[in-house]
């Protein structure tokens, strides 16, 4: 089994920066795509950012361009998303997503979720 676990959530006031970690661990043979996504309360979940193995790709959501950065680290299985001039409309829970090689094929996995608060 996979397992994606986020870290780096929490309250922070507008204007300031939070870094989020996600680590994949377990059976993995290898991975393509990580990514974070994040839902609002009411709202759909959405694609805040995603890399592709190696780094040699990055998408962003047209709400974060400019403000977040996403990178990883292949050799550690790890996805970090380094948010600047954090408003409101930022708080969300986070979703680090995976794209993963097990020994029975490729699967999706996702992470539990970590909750970033901005307040006014």
């Amino acid at each position: 089994q996979v397992q994606l676990v986020e870290s780096g959530g929490g309250l922070v006031q507008a204007g300031g920066s939070l870094r989020l970690s996600c680590a994949a661990s377990g059976s993995i043979f290898g991975i393509d795509t990580m990514g974070w996504y994040r839902q609002a309360p009411g709202k759909q979940r959405e694609l805040v950012a995603r890399i592709i193995s190696g780094g040699r790709s990055t998408n962003y959501g047209d709400s974060v361009k400019g403000r977040f950065t996403i990178s990883r680290d292949n050799a550690a299985n790890t996805v970090y998303l380094q948010m600047y001039s954090l408003t409101t409309e930022d708080t969300a829970v986070y979703y680090c997503n995976a794209y993963v090689m097990i020994a029975t094929g490729w699967g999706d996995y996702w992470g539990q979720g970590t909750q970033v608060t901005v307040s006014s």
